[in-house]
């Protein structure tokens, strides 16, 4: 093959004076149109009140209407549970202020932002910066306030105690599934008489009967702390080891991902110290030896068609990360969830158009 006159003709009037959002695939020019206005502008990344992902803000103390939503995004800056660094309670404000993540997933084909109605609803307010227990009251009340809307709930923690109140609003009625990425099991019993800690969150919710073990699977569990998770096997979860990555493809792990949460309502819920610290550096409990963001690109990915009814990104303590990656990297988790969650069947309704 060679290049020549005729072959560049051909580009110059195809591109020639076309505009940056002028696409020629039909599937390209889908979504260009949804995120270009006319002579290609669009927004700034660096302008306008930062948001989860970048999705229009509503406020619930505004009186805005959460039954309009596909999906409600939502902070939890709560770091009350850490038995290690604490800082996580910065998690969502690090996670606002990433730009430049999506709109366009190019794996699985979607710009979830615009092709759902998702809207950042701002953070839980807590009653008290200093009562874990009141926090993780005013959590589930906060989400029970998303469920009963008919929205789907996704949450930036936090430290990962914060998914067990998320948790009992979720399976108040029925337990759920759940696929869990992580460093840690996070089923330890109590420490020094506080049992909702961010290491047992998962234990605490299996015993309130909201999550099903036996449709729950861990991935990327590593660390010395093994011995006090007896909790994950002893009640049916499938746990998946670092270590047993290096034997398993990515694909083997996604068959079982799908063969253990079927087709239940599953909570999906990712750790970024599930991530090796050189991707993830800022986080309060960090491993080595974890898993690449190419690998829980993958693994995410894989889960495409999930009934997911709700999620979170959890454990991001910026401070520990002057590079910004660990926000970065979690702000890209946290879209692939969103992701997944419009093919998931649980999403409400189906509404076909973004908040405005």
């Amino acid at each position: 093959m060679t290049w020549n006159d005729d072959k560049l003709d051909r580009l110059r009037r195809r591109y020639d004076g076309s505009a940056g959002g002028d696409m020629h695939d039909p599937e390209f020019a889908r979504i260009a149109n949804m995120i270009f206005s006319s002579g290609g502008r669009r927004p700034p990344p660096w302008a306008g009140m930062p948001t989860l992902l970048d999705a229009p803000h509503m406020s619930p103390d505004d009186g805005a209407d959460l039954s309009t939503l596909d999906v409600a995004m939502f902070g939890m800056p709560l770091d009350l549970g850490v038995t290690n660094r604490s800082g996580a309670r910065f998690g969502p404000r690090a996670l606002r202020s990433i730009e430049r993540v999506g709109p366009y997933n190019d794996a699985l084909r979607c710009a979830p932002v615009h092709e759902m109605a998702v809207a950042d609803i701002g953070d839980v307010p807590m009653g008290s910066r200093y009562d874990l227990h009141q926090s993780h009251r005013d959590i589930e009340s906060f989400v029970q306030q998303i469920i009963d809307a008919g929205a789907l709930p996704l949450g930036v923690g936090g430290d990962h105690s914060v998914t067990h109140p998320v948790l009992r609003a979720i399976g108040a009625k029925d337990p759920v599934a759940m696929v869990h990425i992580d460093a840690h099991c996070d089923t330890g019993g109590p420490y020094e008489g506080e049992k909702f800690h961010h290491g047992g969150p998962f234990r605490n919710a299996v015993l309130d009967g909201v999550l099903n073990p036996e449709r729950s699977i861990q991935i990327g569990i590593r660390g010395s702390a093994d011995y006090i998770w007896e909790f994950s096997t002893d009640a049916g979860m499938t746990v998946i080891p670092a270590r047993d990555l290096d034997h398993m493809s990515i694909e083997q792990v996604i068959a079982k991902a799908l063969d253990v949460i079927g087709d239940a309502p599953t909570y999906v819920t990712f750790d970024v110290d599930g991530l090796d610290p050189a991707y993830a550096p800022g986080t309060g409990t960090p491993e080595v030896g974890g898993l690449t963001t190419r690998e829980a690109f993958q693994i995410l990915r894989g889960l495409k068609g999930a009934n997911i009814v709700g999620g979170d990104v959890v454990e991001v303590a910026p401070q520990y990360d002057p590079t910004t990656n660990t926000a970065h990297t979690a702000a890209h988790m946290l879209f692939e969830i969103l992701s997944l969650m419009q093919f998931s069947p649980a999403r409400p309704g189906r509404k076909a158009h973004a908040v405005t």
